[in-house]
């Protein structure tokens, strides 16, 4: 009788019946409870990474400029002018290739693919969904079973040559695909031989330091563009912390929580 009595009382409690799932006042409250502890812990953490952003972007402003002189780029390597954006041609000194493609490029990743054949194991069920038996089916892909890439040796900014890595080239691009047999065939990814925009980077000791290459950007609009960074950052941050606040209230809610109402 008392268990009756529980569920009777706890019924009269519910506000909202769900598809397999209820909640009850108590559980409303505590919903209220965790949305808001939530935000205030996400307000704690955005203040945090606020000022992390703020100090980088810091960094970005403070940088000197330098707009397509060659000069002042050498010189500011000599005598350690430190963070600075320099806009510039940036180009492959000995551009590479493959005998099949026509033109030269900074770098080249060759992929072999192969028609390889796979087989499955499928269940057939009933119409109540009970598992009846099995049978195999056969189906194609095209998978990657190797891979090669070439790249220059060296590569020229602004009339000063760097080895190959000392900047960050801009991401390659899918060229072609080239049939050697029906079930072989090669994909191309490339880096054009010359980009204009702009690195950021840390002139000294003679050479530079880390350096990001910026696409079609001049020297301020570069700047521009890294330190937009942080707004995203922020952004990207609040989604997927309200998402996770979302996540956590339903999944507090989903489970059977009777012992809020003890």
């Amino acid at each position: 009788m008392r268990g009756r009595n529980y569920f009777n009382e706890r019924s009269q409690k519910v506000i909202y019946y769900g598809s397999g799932w209820n909640l009850t006042v108590r559980e409303a409250v505590f919903s209220i409870a965790i949305f808001f502890l939530m935000l205030m812990l996400g307000f704690f953490l955005s203040e945090k990474i606020a000022s992390s952003l703020d100090e980088q972007n810091q960094e970005y402003y403070q940088a000197v400029k330098i707009d397509g002189d060659t000069e002042v780029f050498q010189y500011g390597m000599r005598t350690n002018i430190g963070n600075a954006f320099v806009s510039g041609v940036l180009e492959a000194v000995d551009p590479v290739t493959y005998p099949e493609l026509s033109g030269e490029y900074a770098y080249v990743e060759k992929v072999r693919e192969e028609y390889t054949k796979h087989t499955k194991t499928v269940y057939d069920y009933d119409e109540d969904g009970n598992k009846i038996g099995s049978h195999k089916e056969t189906y194609y892909t095209w998978d990657v079973v190797g891979r090669e890439e070439i790249h220059c040796g060296s590569i020229r900014f602004l009339g000063v040559d760097f080895d190959y890595g000392k900047i960050r080239l801009p991401d390659s691009y899918y060229l072609e695909t080239i049939k050697e047999w029906s079930d072989t065939r090669y994909k191309y990814y490339v880096v054009d031989v010359s980009y204009e925009g702009s690195i950021y980077a840390d002139l000294r000791d003679k050479t530079i330091n880390g350096a990001v290459f910026i696409d079609g950007c001049n020297a301020h609009e570069a700047e521009e563009h890294m330190s937009s960074g942080a707004k995203w950052a922020m952004v990207g941050f609040w989604v997927f912390w309200i998402a996770l606040t979302g996540f956590a209230i339903y999944g507090f809610c989903y489970f059977d929580n009777s012992w809020l109402e003890d």
